[in-house]
């Protein structure tokens, strides 16, 4: 790692890079500033907690200092709260020169992000969805002068559905511009994101035998489906009582089981946040701030938080489910051992997910170690975890948890100025077909059939195990 300077930054950025205790650069920081600096398009892939919003931050504010104006750069990202993450490292690391950065994100005030917009603050920070209905309903602002547009986690950012809103955004951008493009995993896409820049960029991609930190100690814990829940608990308990100054994200895959998970924890009197996309945005703000600041040392969190937040004191990743994609596990991960630190990840695999796990591995490079855990103490808390999970189940049915989510999602619709009803019949009429003609879901299908055939043969075989046999009549005739 060699010293800040030595990138050809100002001394003014040198010196707030000291104030906020970066002293030495990073591979990427060493290998995309100086060309963003000459004013290069930029592809860069390294792995989490590499430095990558450094990387193009820094470079970013040395040009605005040197011609402020109007909206200067334009950053994308695919989450909220990776959103205010890198709002922050912008405020913090131009201070010097009172750089004004705006967030443009989903479940805030709109009016106020229009106003926000119209005094031309010089970063604009937001998700593809919102910024897109800006551009279609509000003629406050302009991006046709931007000087930078950058795409962090640009993977995802162009292979889930976004492709609609980044070609309403890209539609009202200036052909000159430097296009910066950033993420933490490689990905066959990265064709497709370099012919977004109309020059031919520079390409950076960090060599590792592993797709994570060798820092991480990734292990998993082998048990049944039903009594999964009582392993991560006995698994917390026992991380949080050796390592009491260190804060836990647990990953799970939908809005509901976050929910679930986190009234567990707080009916076993264990105090934590949840942050998922059905939370309201100051709820999600609340719950991040709260973890941030160590005031609550748990988080249960589904995938919006899996991308690039940066947060000291974790030192343990639980993923309750195996992530279907394994990308999706290598971000979960990245969460901690960041920067040269130390962590581990633990990942709870039951008899469905064994090919899952297979897959990751082989995509990591990375062979898990077993985790071992106490059965006899996992017993003892079973039936409780079991009444409290059944509890949660039942409050959140009273509540119309469901409902309240496709409440949200037709709010979203009706937002982006279309039609909710039309959007659910496409929505049906494509399921329809992948029904009728895809193979690969009949295939799927009867795979499920036969696995809950012999679950189900195996249930049996477990009740007539257990039932007391009838003892020979002892009595003499």
């Amino acid at each position: 790692m060699g010293s800040f300077s030595e990138l050809g930054l100002n001394d003014w950025l040198v010196k707030q890079c000291k104030a906020m205790g970066l002293t030495k650069s990073t591979p990427i920081q060493q290998k995309c500033v100086p060309p963003i600096l000459k004013g290069e398009d930029c592809i860069g892939c390294a792995k989490t907690g590499s430095g990558k919003t450094a990387a193009f931050a820094l470079p970013v504010l040395q040009k605005l200092s040197e011609d402020p104006f109007g909206i200067f750069a334009l950053v994308l990202t695919p989450t909220r709260e990776l959103a205010f993450q890198i709002c922050e490292q912008f405020r913090v690391l131009g201070k010097p020169i009172g750089v004004r950065v705006t967030v443009i994100t989903g479940g805030l005030d709109m009016n106020q992000q229009g106003i926000d917009l119209a005094v031309k603050p010089h970063i604009v920070i937001s998700t593809p969805g919102r910024l897109a209905s800006h551009i279609e309903n509000c003629d406050t602002f302009s991006l046709k002068k931007i000087k930078f547009l950058i795409l962090d986690e640009a993977d995802r950012l162009l292979e889930d559905d976004f492709g609609q809103q980044l070609e309403t955004i890209f539609g009202t951008l200036p052909k000159k511009r430097q296009t910066l493009l950033f993420s933490a995993t490689s990905s066959p896409t990265f064709s497709s994101l370099m012919e977004v820049s109309d020059k031919k960029p520079f390409f950076w991609q960090q060599e590792s035998t592993i797709a994570t930190v060798e820092e991480l100690d990734q292990r998993y814990v082998l048990c049944s489906a039903d009594v999964k829940d009582a392993y991560m608990f006995h698994v917390l308990d026992k991380f949080l009582e050796k390592n009491p100054k260190s804060s836990v994200m647990i990953f799970t895959n939908t809005c509901k089981y976050a929910q679930i998970l986190g009234m567990i924890l707080q009916e076993m009197g264990v105090k934590c946040v949840i942050l998922h996309s059905t939370l309201r945005q100051p709820e999600r703000l609340a719950s991040l701030a709260s973890f941030k600041s160590h005031k609550v040392r748990i988080m249960i969190a589904t995938d919006v938080a899996s991308r690039g937040l940066d947060i000291p004191t974790v030192d343990l990743i639980i993923n309750h489910n195996v992530p279907n994609r394994p990308k999706d596990y290598v971000h979960r991960v990245g969460r901690t051992a960041r920067a040269g630190r130390g962590g581990t990840a633990i990942t709870m695999v039951t008899q469905f997910d064994v090919k899952l796990v297979h897959a990751i591995e082989d995509f990591t490079n990375y062979k898990m170690k077993e985790h071992q855990a106490e059965e006899s103490e996992v017993m003892d808390i079973l039936t409780e975890i079991a009444v409290s999970r059944r509890e949660a189940e039942i409050r959140l049915d009273e509540r119309d948890f469901g409902q309240q989510k496709i409440l949200n999602k037709r709010k979203r619709i009706i937002m982006d100025g279309e039609d909710p009803e039309a959007e659910a019949q496409r929505k049906e009429e494509v399921k329809r077909k992948f029904k009728d003609n895809n193979k690969i879901y009949k295939e799927y299908c009867e795979r499920k059939k036969k696995k809950e055939k012999i679950i189900i043969r195996k249930e049996k075989q477990k009740t007539n195990k257990n039932k007391p046999r009838e003892r020979p009549s002892t009595s003499v005739q």
